[in-house]
């Protein structure tokens, strides 16, 4: 089978088992009282069942190990091989560290002890951030005391964030989803297959996942949805794109995920900023502003998703993809009307 088709097969595969696994996962939810009632700062109005997270775990693992049986990852050189474990195993601890809170309500401190803790041990397995880009001075190789607390910042960090944005019926999936695919286009072009394969299936259990989970939702992912997603999509970064040493290659991660992190960066300065815990969820987030100004939910998750495409589609054009200052270009006109749309909406209303 050529190298090209094993992605697309993790992509159908997982989007597979999601769409096949999903409406199984809720029965259960239901049956069990393990769902999401409404009030306070949530925007449905009936229980929600929070276990999809499942389904897009399992989907993802599916194809993965389909893939690997079949010889889609080939013969990886022994540190690949190790960061690929390092993120595949990573993506299954936090993901049981997200189902756990879904199942037993965690404390948040707690949770935060096991996301570090295993962050810690996928960086040991060689996910490991090992370069920074510091402006006027370039691309500075960092010394493991500092690599260490680093990747930890970022693969927590991006994890909570992508848990963050999960305020909205298809909100999360979509934008990991898009992610994804931009990962995934990336990846190839700078030859890191194994790394693509993993956000292939990622993407492919996002994207199925929205058929239950885009508004008018019929189940939320929860945290173990997220966490899985978050730490997977943070994983990649690190080990399919950071390892190049150029100052472009260690700010595609940012640039892809900047939706999520500059939205959670944002949230948590207007937080202190206002005395509050950074850590006391309230509706500050982007989606509840825009909820505000008058924007219908589905309008305020389309333009976020246009908003996820654009970034992506800059960090298409800065890895010098062929016609990525084209898909930059069709990107920014999309955004351009969605964002005319969003202002005619609100002023509408």
């Amino acid at each position: 089978m050529p190298p090209q088709y094993y992605h697309l097969a993790a992509f159908i595969i997982s989007a597979a088992v999601v769409l096949l696994t999903t409406p199984l996962v809720k029965k259960i939810g239901l049956e069990s009282g393990y769902y999401d009632p409404p009030g306070g700062r949530k925007v449905h109005q009936r229980p929600m069942v929070r276990l999809g997270g499942v389904s897009i775990f399992l989907g993802t693992l599916v194809a993965l190990l389909i893939v690997w049986w079949a010889g889609g990852f080939g013969v990886l050189p022994p540190d690949r091989e190790y960061e690929i474990w390092g993120v595949a195993l990573g993506g299954i601890a936090f993901f049981l560290i997200g189902l756990a809170d879904d199942l037993f309500n965690l404390s948040p401190f707690l949770r935060l002890l096991f996301q570090v803790f295993v962050a810690s041990l996928a960086w040991q397995a060689g996910v490991q951030i090992e370069f920074l880009s510091i402006p006027l001075v370039g691309v500075v190789s960092l010394p493991v005391w500092i690599s260490l607390p680093v990747t930890v910042v970022w693969l927590v960090g991006m994890t909570n964030a992508i848990n963050w944005i999960d305020g909205l019926d298809g909100l999360a999936a979509g934008v990991s989803g898009i992610a994804a695919i931009i990962m995934l286009i990336v990846c190839l072009f700078m030859h890191q297959p194994g790394a693509a394969l993993i956000v292939a299936a990622l993407s492919g259990g996002a994207f199925g996942f929205l058929r239950y989970n885009f508004n008018p939702a019929q189940i939320f992912m929860g945290d173990g949805g997220a966490y899985f997603m978050g730490f997977t999509l943070a994983g990649v970064g690190v080990i399919g794109l950071v390892k190049s040493v150029t100052t472009v290659a260690v700010l595609l991660p940012l640039l892809i995920l900047a939706v999520p992190l500059l939205d959670m960066s944002a949230v948590i300065v207007d937080r202190l900023r206002h005395g509050k815990s950074p850590f006391i969820a309230d509706k500050r987030h982007l989606h509840h502003r825009l909820l505000e100004a008058g924007l219908s939910h589905r309008l305020t998750v389309l333009f976020i998703y246009a908003l996820t495409l654009w970034v992506g589609s800059l960090a298409l054009a800065f890895s010098g993809i062929p016609s990525g200052l084209t898909y930059a270009g069709a990107a920014t006109l999309l955004l351009s009307y969605a964002g005319w749309r969003v202002k005619q909406y609100a002023n509408s209303n």
